[in-house]
């Protein structure tokens, strides 16, 4: 079983981009999307996952992810989404001998920018780096799921 614990914070500035190590352009959307679960089919690069989370509960939740052929999840793209796709490039950032990804997102949700840091365990001590702002973790509507059927845009 595996678990996924993160912390999600705004970006105040862009201090974070010297500190970039690398980047990937997503294009996300969803097939199904519960309280219980979410299943999302991503194409990051050359690679396309199905993935599968679970409701959080405190800043974990169960993820389970699949790689998928990149024709099947263009199809599932095209004809299988609900609402808009969430895309977005995911930048890699050293900062505070912590590994963040900072997203910034397009289309619909245009203007967003978190930060994300995934932890070890949820009592982890996170050092913000003086570009990391409110902390989102418990706010919905910052799961990329959510701004899928509620883009940043309509807020």
């Amino acid at each position: 079983m595996a678990t996924e614990i993160e912390r999600k914070y705004l970006v105040r500035n862009d201090g974070w981009r010297a500190r970039v190590q690398g980047e990937i352009r997503y294009r996300q959307g969803y097939l199904a999307n519960s309280g219980q679960c979410s299943v999302r089919v991503r194409i990051g690069g050359d690679a396309a996952h199905l993935n599968l989370k679970g409701a959080t509960a405190g800043a974990s939740r169960l993820e389970f992810e699949y790689p998928v052929p990149m024709e099947d999840a263009q199809e599932m793209l095209r004809e299988l989404c609900v609402g808009p796709l969430v895309e977005k490039t995911r930048y890699f950032v050293r900062d505070l001998d912590q590994d963040w990804e900072v997203d910034v997102f397009e289309g619909e949700n245009a203007g967003l920018v978190v930060a994300e840091l995934e932890l070890d365990h949820e009592a982890q001590v996170v050092r913000l780096p003086d570009w990391a702002g409110e902390e989102v973790t418990h706010d919905l509507r910052y799961y990329n799921s959510q701004l899928a059927t509620t883009p940043f845009s309509r807020w």
